[in-house]
């Protein structure tokens, strides 16, 4: 269970992304191309891929050595060999049936060739006779018949009951979408409310009708009208929609879309699960195969620091991490890949103590931390501030015996120094650079550099000199 926990604790979201964004690539490829020769060859590939990591995992060098190369030439095989359907799929003006677009084959029917020929017939005063059987054998209800055999459409029921053709008085028997039998002698209804502008063909669709579950469509030859007879019922017919509704309604085909749609989506659903399985087994491949443990030495950054404060000093400036990760990723790390940062928005003036941890380090996707040396990090800071300290002449040497310095007038009397606060603190003057005092005699003026001895500390003012006047008297001899 720890293994478990520390597993999913170390994917990134990178990875996450990196597994979606591919296995999504993978089932667009099986969208795509799903029923072509390309398709079929993007499986041998990616069997021949299954192939090579178990020989790899096996240790069997040679084996996978030929099927990695068995690999790379079948790609080749396919950008020349399939050149012509990968450019009719990806040569598509619409950008979403590329991307997240699917393509779905429509459920065949004679539906549409059927409603098409029968309004042309009605238009042109044709008479016709066509038989839709349903589930019951209607071979038994019929007389003769001539063996057809030919695939619907538009022209070949026009012709079967062109007036000159000897069959188009009979009627045409249609399975599925092929013309069974034409010039076939139906049954004659023997009922009586029937209207008496219905001729011999419409009694012969409501004999049928009556016997069988079929759905016999009717074209009246004196009036150009179409009627559908089902069961007991006989319905005139006006609009081509109302007939692809009685026709589709008859063959069942809401409900033959219908398992269609669902066999469609179940099949999405799969390439959908067996993308993802397979991005995530080459990403484990990769992150979990042999791993390989090294040490790299990563630059320390800092974030987050106050606006008031500096860093005046860190007891290191690079930490040395002991990582592990697959031969392959490891190998192609780069020193930018790994980022080291330390957060310093709760520290305070002075010398911090920052702990080093995971959520410090930033690594690559399929990288992992084992150790972090040192532990942690000591950042001093401190903020810039000014100071106005009193200047005083470093005086170096002696003045002859009989003189003494009466008194000193130095301008400025006063400097504003800036710098650390802490190194402030303690400051209470500046002093000059050394002004020697074995050739002076007599009073008189000189100027000197002011000296800071801590190379943070910086004069505010514009000019680092003073000028300094000094009084020069003999000495009162004692008696």
């Amino acid at each position: 269970m720890q293994n478990i926990i520390h597993f999913f604790s170390n994917i990134h979201w990178q990875d996450i992304i990196d597994i979606v964004l591919n296995s999504y690539i993978i089932f667009r490829l099986y969208v795509l191309f799903k029923g072509t020769n390309v398709f079929r060859v993007l499986i041998g590939i990616a069997l021949l891929w299954f192939f090579q990591r178990m020989a790899t995992s096996l240790g069997l060098i040679v084996t996978s050595w030929a099927i990695q190369g068995i690999t790379a030439t079948a790609a080749i095989i396919i950008i020349v060999i399939f050149r012509n359907e990968i450019r009719a799929v990806l040569q598509t003006k619409n950008i979403s049936s590329l991307l997240w677009g699917f393509r779905t084959k429509p459920v065949e029917t004679p539906a549409d060739a059927l409603v098409e020929s029968i309004f042309q017939l009605a238009g042109r005063s044709h008479g016709a006779l066509i038989v839709l059987p349903g589930k019951e054998d209607v071979h038994e209800a019929i007389h003769s018949g001539i063996p057809w055999d030919g695939l619907v459409s538009k022209e070949m029921i026009t012709s079967i009951f062109w007036p000159d053709n000897p069959v188009h008085d009979g009627a045409a028997i249609i399975k599925g979408d092929r013309v069974s039998l034409v010039g076939s002698i139906l049954p004659l209804s023997r009922r009586t409310d029937l209207p008496s502008f219905y001729g011999t063909r419409h009694r012969a669709a409501a004999g049928l009708a009556e016997m069988t579950d079929s759905l016999v469509l009717v074209v009246s030859e004196e009036r150009g009208a179409i009627t559908a007879a089902k069961d007991s019922r006989m319905s005139a017919v006006n609009r081509k929609s109302d007939l692809t509704r009685i026709i589709n309604e008859h063959m069942g085909v809401s409900s033959t879309r219908k398992r269609f749609i669902k066999r469609e989506k179940m099949e999405l659903i799969l390439a959908a699960l067996i993308s993802f399985i397979f991005i995530s087994s080459i990403w484990l491949s990769f992150t979990r195969g042999t791993d390989t443990l090294v040490t790299v030495e990563a630059p320390i950054g800092y974030i987050n620091r106050q606006p008031l404060l500096d860093i005046y000093d860190t007891s290191v400036n690079t930490v040395r991490l002991d990582i592990s990760g697959s031969g392959p990723l490891i190998k192609s790390i780069k020193s930018e890949d790994i980022k080291v940062t330390v957060d310093l928005s709760k520290t305070h003036v002075g010398v911090n103590s920052c702990p080093l941890t995971e959520k410090n380090i930033s690594l690559p996707p399929g990288v992992f931390l084992k150790n972090i040396r040192p532990p942690f990090v000591q950042v001093t800071l401190d903020k810039l501030t000014g100071k106005k300290v009193p200047i005083q002449v470093d005086w170096t040497g002696r003045l002859p015996a009989n003189l003494i310095i009466s008194g000193v007038t130095i301008t400025p009397p006063y400097v504003k120094v800036s710098g650390r606060s802490v190194l402030l603190k303690e400051l209470s003057a500046v002093y000059t650079e050394k002004v020697s005092l074995n050739k002076i005699n007599q009073s008189g003026e000189t100027s000197a550099r002011i000296v800071l001895n801590n190379p943070s500390l910086k004069i505010e003012d514009n000019s680092d000199s003073v000028s300094i006047k000094y009084v020069i008297k003999k000495r009162d001899v004692i008696r």
